[in-house]
């Protein structure tokens, strides 16, 4: 374990510095129940729905189903109808940006005689509860609906209020003293020579390394740093997003990744993953998770990630 002088603190500090973000092209993924509108007069682009593997969606319609059309269908674990009930659970042979369309035919007369759907295999989030409709929706349902939109928009607005808080201040160095994530300890250095890459990683990692700092009433940060390299012929790798798991799958909230600016292929690359932590924070095991900007492109995951 290696302690950083203030000096060498320089280079982290640059992560304190507000940074462009670019879009994902993984969908919104929504917590609670979602709700769609099916409408037969205009045509509409299939709805996205987040999945992954093993854990189960189900979705309820307003009719009877007389059959479903799932492609690859061997990839999940069930498929399963019942009356006005699909039930889906994928299994590990679907990979983070996958898209998979689904179809159902209802047994009424009414329109839309079916209707489809894409699920993406998202590397963090799932929606568990979907309700579609072909009709206009109840009193009850319309109400439920609007009470999940006010506290999802006042949680988005908490989040904006926060961010727009610490990238209004001061930078660098002197950001870090300023939010108060700097103490007489400075940062704490961890080299990672044990995280283990999982089979199917779209890149090769080396050289990884962990930081914390503590600083005032126990606040602070931490961040992985790693080098990532794009193997030779492959397409460019844009960094889009990252999540840490915890051993029971819990997942941190507020990582930032940095830069996000394409990989070529055969060349590497330092991406470092940062987020705010208190001293008894983000301690254990991690599994980190990096997804790329383009579709299919594959991600990166890292068991083992701990931090000093």
């Amino acid at each position: 374990m290696l302690v950083f002088s203030s000096t060498s603190l320089l280079g982290l500090a640059l992560l304190a510095a507000p940074v462009g973000a670019e879009q994902s092209p993984l969908p919104v993924c929504e917590s609670g129940t979602r709700y769609i509108e099916l409408d037969a007069t205009r045509p509409s682009t299939p709805p996205e729905l987040c999945i992954r593997p093993e854990l189960s969606l189900n979705l309820f319609f307003d009719a009877k189903l007389a059959r479903v059309v799932v492609e690859g269908q061997e990839r999940f674990r069930r498929v399963k109808v019942v009356d006005d009930t699909l039930t889906l659970v994928a299994s590990e042979a679907l990979h983070d940006g996958e898209r998979v369309p689904v179809t159902v035919y209802f047994q009424d007369d009414a329109v839309p005689a079916s209707a489809t759907f894409v699920l993406v295999v998202h590397p963090t989030q799932a929606e568990r509860q979907v309700e579609v409709s072909r009709h206009e929706r109840t009193v009850a349902s319309l109400r439920q609906g609007e009470q999940q939109a006010r506290a999802e928009a006042q949680q988005c607005r908490e989040e904006k209020a926060r961010l727009q808080a610490e990238c209004s201040g001061p930078v660098g160095l002197t950001g870090l003293i300023a939010n108060g994530w700097l103490g007489e300890k400075n940062v704490v250095v961890r080299v990672l020579p044990d995280v283990a890459e999982r089979p199917g990683n779209a890149l090769k990692t080396s050289s990884v390394r962990s930081y914390r700092t503590v600083g005032l009433q126990g606040r602070g940060r931490v961040a992985v740093e790693m080098t990532l390299v794009n193997p030779p012929g492959m397409p460019p790798w844009t960094p889009a997003g990252a999540a840490l798991l915890g051993s029971k799958q819990e997942e941190l909230p507020g990582l930032t990744v940095w830069p996000l600016k394409p990989i070529p292929p055969g060349e590497p690359q330092i991406i470092t993953v940062e987020m705010n932590a208190a001293a008894d924070e983000a301690q254990g095991a991690f599994t980190l998770k990096l997804w790329a900007k383009e579709a299919g492109a594959g991600g990166v995951n890292l068991d083992g990630v701990t931090f000093p």
